[in-house]
């Protein structure tokens, strides 16, 4: 076998990781393309941008293979009038899918794999949302980090585990950490609950400088290792999985790239 019908491909990657562990405000899913397509190349992104969209047209994968949803409200029209209608039609002109595992990702992946990443010990879930008689899941991990840190040193640790160029730090950087939180992508809202958990500190993304100030008035530090600084794991991860569970696909990885230059 040399190729998939794409209904194959995500009935696998939907008991990997079913939609119903996605957020309610969440869109994950087929987001444009044929069900029906042969698929013998898959492209692996963090998100749908133009330049991706182009690379995978270029290297003529069947299927985007993203961790971000392209749409996350309804569209009243698909032109080239905008940017999102734009890279649709573009996906649907090279005769490719769109396909996205967003929350239920992050849910049945993501944190799991962040927590192993840092070697953190006992983890366990840091925000329960779905929970039945035999176990529980959720959002981040938390757990104690492999040896005691001060908060600098926990920075750089982030920084060398992840391949992060820099993080951006709240909080006495000589202050010792041990119970850490991990939460990839934009954990603002996750403060609360980490500060309930006993979090010594919360390593996320997307910090305001309000949230910032506030956090650490209230006890705890942060790391904001940035939205794709951590997230961009969704790459390799994914790639191991298909080369795994699907190895007659040809697998092609969209190179690192932040959405942002620090001058």
């Amino acid at each position: 076998m040399t190729a998939m019908r794409l209904t194959e491909i995500m009935t696998e990657l939907e008991e990997f990781c079913p939609k119903s562990f996605a957020m309610d405000w969440d869109n994950p899913g087929l987001q444009a393309g044929r069900a029906d397509k042969e698929v013998s190349a898959v492209y692996l992104a963090v998100d749908a941008t133009s330049d991706v969209i182009e690379d995978a047209a270029r290297q003529k994968a069947d299927l985007i293979l993203t961790h971000h949803p392209l749409l996350f409200s309804g569209l009243k029209h698909v032109t080239d009038q905008d940017f999102i209608g734009k890279r649709i039609l573009r996906i649907l002109q090279a005769d490719m899918a769109l396909y996205a595992m967003h929350t239920n990702f992050d849910v049945m992946g993501m944190a799991a794999e962040a927590a192993e990443e840092l070697h953190l010990l006992n983890p366990d879930v840091l925000e329960v949302t779905y929970e039945d008689s035999i176990s529980h899941e959720g959002l981040g991990r938390i757990g104690e980090l492999p040896e005691h840190m001060t908060l600098r040193e926990c920075a750089q640790y982030v920084k060398d585990v992840f391949r992060i160029p820099e993080v951006r730090v709240y909080g006495d950087p000589e202050s010792p950490v041990v119970m850490t939180a991990i939460l990839p992508g934009s954990g603002k809202d996750e403060v609360d609950v980490a500060i309930e958990r006993g979090a010594d500190v919360l390593i996320t993304g997307d910090i305001t400088h309000h949230v910032g100030l506030d956090a650490v008035e209230k006890g705890i530090s942060l790391i904001d290792a940035g939205h794709y600084g951590v997230e961009k794991m969704f790459v390799p991860y994914m790639r191991d999985y298909l080369k795994r569970e699907m190895p007659y696909l040809t697998v092609i990885c969209a190179p690192e790239k932040e959405a942002f230059t620090v001058i």
